[in-house]
């Protein structure tokens, strides 16, 4: 393994690290779940400040390429973004030069391929606009924060339903999943989504992963720490408590406040914690109360990959059915 710094060039040395670790994992040299050198030892190899390779390996994890586990050290991602990004780029160009090709043989000019691709991705998103999509999970928190951020990626309509809501009135929300084009879920509440709409709807499953970045900073946190979990929802608690213990941390004592409905039990609870973890409906409120030594971690789920690319594929396709 080879990592060529040079001081003379201009380029930082953490980028110059940076972009070495990277070409070593798309060479191969270093696979998903490979565990990486500390920092001391790349930095003593490498001839640079410990701080310079922590700077880079910093970087790797807010890309997604990395992960630091206290305790066990630094490893590559099982989801290698960086590398799959250029194979998909790739693989979408070859689709590119097909349609291209059979345009030509259908008596096209290369321009008029062009305009007639570009009139088509616009209608696609115009159409989008105009989607309406009903999104059921089984806490409140999470099902509008999820909606929003959907919403936003995706530019249609998206209206957050909770499970439990949806149980006990179906007859107030049976009008909005009937007049949505398409109802999402997730993999765990699939099947029950499913006996509930009956043939009323398909439904997509699709899968929300906590953010790594999260997981991270939390298996981070020093044994000792006073630390707190603000939430809404004892459902929402019980996932993220269950997402550390699958991560493998079980070292912390996390103390749960969960449905707080008032701000002065809030600001009592923050002013008395080392580190506070909320979920994302509750941070504006922690951070109004938060003092500058506290850390404050928001908790985010995020759907994978996979599951936004099928996504995607689901809300161009609805048109066609």
């Amino acid at each position: 393994m080879s990592f060529p710094i040079t001081r003379k060039n201009g380029i930082p040395l953490y980028i110059q690290v940076k972009d070495a670790v990277l070409a070593e994992i798309k060479r191969g040299e270093w696979k998903a779940g490979d565990k990486l050198p500390t920092e001391r030892e790349l930095s003593e190899k490498l001839q640079v400040s410990r701080n310079t390779v922590s700077q880079a390996y910093q970087e790797l994890e807010a890309e997604g390429i990395l992960s630091s586990v206290q305790g066990r050290g630094t490893f590559v991602c099982d989801r290698d973004d960086a590398v799959r990004l250029e194979n998909r780029k790739e693989l979408l160009l070859k689709i590119i030069d097909i349609a291209m090709e059979e345009g030509l043989q259908l008596g096209f000019s290369l321009e008029e391929f062009v305009e007639l691709t570009e009139v088509r991705a616009k209608e696609k998103i115009d159409f989008l606009r105009h989607v309406q999509v009903a999104f059921i999970e089984c806490n409140r928190e999470q099902v509008e924060y999820f909606a929003k951020r959907l919403q936003g990626d995706s530019g249609v309509s998206i209206t957050p339903i909770v499970l439990d809501e949806l149980r006990q009135e179906f007859d107030r929300y049976e009008p909005i999943v009937a007049s949505s084009d398409l109802v999402i879920t997730t993999f765990f509440h699939y099947d029950e989504v499913k006996d509930l709409l009956g043939v009323r709807k398909n439904v997509l499953a699709i899968a929300l992963d906590p953010q790594i970045e999260t997981i991270v900073r939390i298996a981070r946190i020093p044994v000792g720490r006073k630390i707190g979990l603000v939430c809404k929802s004892d459902n929402f608690a019980g996932k993220v408590l269950l997402a550390l213990k699958n991560a493998g941390i079980d070292n912390l004592d996390i103390e749960v406040f969960a449905g707080l409905s008032t701000p002065e039990p809030v600001s009592e609870i923050v002013s008395r914690l080392d580190v506070v973890i909320c979920s994302p409906g509750r941070r504006r409120e922690v951070e109004l109360y938060a003092h500058r030594r506290q850390e404050i971690i928001e908790f985010v789920y995020k759907p994978d990959v996979a599951s936004i690319n099928l996504l995607r594929a689901a809300l161009i396709d609805i048109r066609r059915q």
